[in-house]
């Protein structure tokens, strides 16, 4: 039997061995595999770091009050070197700040932690972005100040309305991305990106690209879910950015009632 040569056999230990301890690790740390955007946005299930990496350091940091939308803004370094430490890093949004075409558009990412990590700075995943627009703006300006969102024209694709939002979903599901979600029975559904776009004052009956929105969030959503579980909350729509969309003629108006004249005896 012929004799491997020593430095090929170094060689090839050295790389057995390379190649055993990555497997080692990936058992012993299997979800940094799947650290990385698991859809076209290019946030979500990011990791925190790789989110600063990619964005720079935040602009603020801000931690909600119970389940309102009520927040505590700190600078980053009031927070990084003090708050996070006593409310905990995972309750903390990263903020960033810009303004396009005269209008303030605020990003905020809020966080999962690894569930396997018990340490007091677990690793955190980009869970839900959440975009707020001062002023409020046209449906049809977002595209424009939202790089991320790039809408589909096709009129079939799967969207949903209530009074007060608008629902849109956005390329094939991803099944890594059941991670990031917080839903009881997540392994049975697939998980899609989805922009959620929301009018405080409430969208009007007709809808336009025209009607006024203030904030959007980009999330994991399912299909199946809308579609078995809250049907009776999202109205199936036409994509509102389809040309079938914009063709739909206005309903006529409602009809006018008179007000009844009393008749008197003469």
């Amino acid at each position: 039997m012929a004799l491997i040569p020593r430095k090929l056999a170094a060689a090839f230990g050295v790389t057995r061995l390379t190649l055993l301890s990555s497997v080692f690790l990936l058992v012993l740390l299997p979800n940094v595999a799947l650290a990385g955007p698991y859809f076209e946005d290019g946030y979500l299930g990011l990791t925190q770091s790789e989110l600063r990496e990619k964005l720079g350091p935040p602009h603020a940091v801000r931690d909600r009050k119970a389940a309102l939308r009520v927040f505590n803004y700190y600078s980053f370094s009031d927070w990084d070197n003090y708050y996070r430490k006593l409310i905990s890093p995972q309750n903390g949004e990263d903020v960033y700040k810009y303004t396009r075409e005269g209008i303030e558009v605020r990003y905020s990412f809020s966080y999962f932690p690894d569930p396997k990590d018990d340490s007091d700075s677990p690793t955190l995943y980009v869970k839900l972005v959440d975009i707020e627009f001062s002023p409020s703006i046209p449906i049809e300006r977002i595209p424009a100040l939202v790089p991320e969102f790039r809408p589909s024209a096709e009129p079939t694709v799967p969207s949903f309305r209530s009074n007060i939002w608008v629902l849109l979903f956005k390329g094939p599901p991803v099944s890594e991305a059941r991670f990031i979600v917080r839903e009881r029975g997540k392994e049975r559904l697939d998980w899609s990106l989805a922009f959620q776009i929301f009018s405080l004052q409430g969208l009007p009956e007709f809808l336009t690209l025209q009607s006024r929105v203030d904030r959007m969030e980009i999330s994991a959503q399912s299909i199946q879910m809308v579609k078995e579980r809250q049907r009776l909350t999202h109205e199936p729509i036409l994509n509102p950015f389809s040309k079938e969309f914009a063709n739909q003629a206005a309903p006529p108006p409602p009809p006018t009632k008179k007000i009844p004249v009393p008749k008197y005896a003469d």
